[in-house]
């Protein structure tokens, strides 16, 4: 009798304890793929996606369509390490590479750290001078105020920034679900730019910006240091089997990516479809900082105001998700405590310096892009090489499979940035 029984147990006990599709449970667990997905939307994607589309139509969709493939990719391994080891990205590298190695990839690290703070601290003083008609640089000096006011959040509980930036997410994808209505785009047009590739020497800077915007190197880093704060409860639980626990996390993180990857998606390709539809196909040259000047003719004048609060709820959230991310950074790498609030003060000085010289902000947001495309393979290589060390993942170790999609991630990154360096030094195709 005992002997029957024993088997029986676990096999309940293991039922009742594996990931079911429970509402309230898997709320728990969503939340991190969302901040990371802010970066996603940031004001970098808004310049990248109405340069690509009023220049080129609805050609560039598919860069979206494979980014956000490879964006979902990304983002799952790095929860995943996160979840396995219980330290970020960073932390493991310190852990696991030479010296030499960590100090590239902390230069690489802060390089597109810097590059996103610019452009989303920019963006975010865009959008209140769009909406307020007050000269730039007070403009940017409210962002900071705000910015600093939104980082207080996680004084509550992380818990409680991650809900706040999830409804600045849900309120740019009501924008824009809001802008497409107006637009009528021509989605037979729309469903072949998706689908078809497209590329020429024309389109290469603004497909890879397009791409840097999308599969952003800091959120590699700061996803797995966002699931950190389950992995602490899940270990302080008296529960005797902790692997479950595990698998439970695991599980509903990738229903998290999904949800918010997707999400990022379908709201870039509404960017680009809207200025495809607005400036591409009335022949109207597209300027980031009139845009919503430029709309009032096309749409009604409700539209502008649409735009500039997108582009201003997505400033305001990205930067406070990359000031996030910049500390995961530093301390990860370096092994130091520093706190957000004198990161975010340091990151605001470049900025503040761009937006005095009076430079051209859609230039200078298309470059920050481009950057973030070559700083890229900086962040992805180490994250391949950890996921699919046993050493490091033990039984959660990529699969085969999973391998040779992260390689095959890496070489189109990687070219798709040699092809536009040879493209820069003279190269036509």
């Amino acid at each position: 009798m005992s002997s029957s029984a024993g088997p029986e147990t676990p096999r309940k006990f293991r039922f009742k304890l594996f990931p079911t599709l429970k509402r309230g449970e898997m709320w728990r667990y969503f939340g991190p793929a969302f901040v990371a997905s802010v970066a996603y939307i940031d004001p970098g994607n808004f310049a990248s996606n109405f340069e690509g589309g009023a220049r080129f139509g609805y050609t560039l969709l598919w860069v979206l369509l494979w980014s956000n493939a490879m964006a979902i990719l990304i983002q799952y391994l790095s929860a995943k390490l996160g979840i396995a080891t219980g330290k970020t990205l960073p932390q493991n590298c310190r852990a696991y590479f030479s010296k030499k190695i960590n100090f590239g990839l902390w230069v690489a690290a802060e390089l597109a750290a810097l590059a996103t703070d610019l452009a989303e601290f920019l963006g975010a003083a865009l959008g209140f001078y769009l909406l307020l008609h007050i000269p730039l640089f007070p403009a940017a000096l409210i962002t900071a105020v705000v910015v600093f006011l939104m980082l207080a959040v996680e004084l509550y509980g992380f818990r409680r920034l991650e809900q706040l930036i999830m409804v600045f997410v849900f309120a740019i994808a009501a924008c824009y679900a809001f802008e497409m209505f107006l637009v009528h785009p021509d989605w037979g047009a729309v469903a072949h730019g998706v689908i078809v590739p497209k590329i020429n020497s024309e389109s290469i800077y603004v497909a890879v910006s397009m791409l840097g915007a999308t599969v952003m190197p800091h959120v590699i880093y700061l996803h797995s240091a966002l699931v950190q704060h389950r992995v602490k409860e899940d270990a302080a639980s008296d529960h005797p089997e902790k692997w479950l626990l595990t698998m439970r996390h695991l599980r509903y993180e990738l229903w998290d990516v999904l949800a918010a990857m997707n999400g990022a998606w379908l709201i870039n390709s509404a960017m680009i479809v809207m200025a495809a539809a607005v400036f591409y196909n009335k022949g109207v040259n597209f300027t980031f900082d009139e845009a919503h000047l430029t709309l009032h003719p096309l749409l009604p004048a409700v539209s502008g105001t649409a735009f500039a609060l997108a582009l201003l709820f997505s400033g305001l959230s990205s930067s406070t998700v990359g000031t996030m991310a910049g500390q995961v950074i530093i301390e990860g790498f370096l092994d130091i405590k520093f706190s957000v609030f004198l990161r975010r003060l340091l990151t605001i000085i470049p900025a503040l310096i761009v937006i005095a010289l009076r430079l051209d902000a859609l230039k200078i947001l298309l470059l920050s892009q481009v950057v973030l495309s070559f700083a890229i393979p900086f962040a992805l290589i180490p994250l391949v090489l950890l996921t699919r060390s046993k050493a490091v993942m033990s039984d959660l170790v990529n699969s085969p499979r999973t391998n040779y999609m992260a390689y095959t991630v890496t070489a189109i990154i990687v070219g798709l940035n040699l092809l536009l360096v040879y493209r820069m030094v003279g190269g036509q195709f």
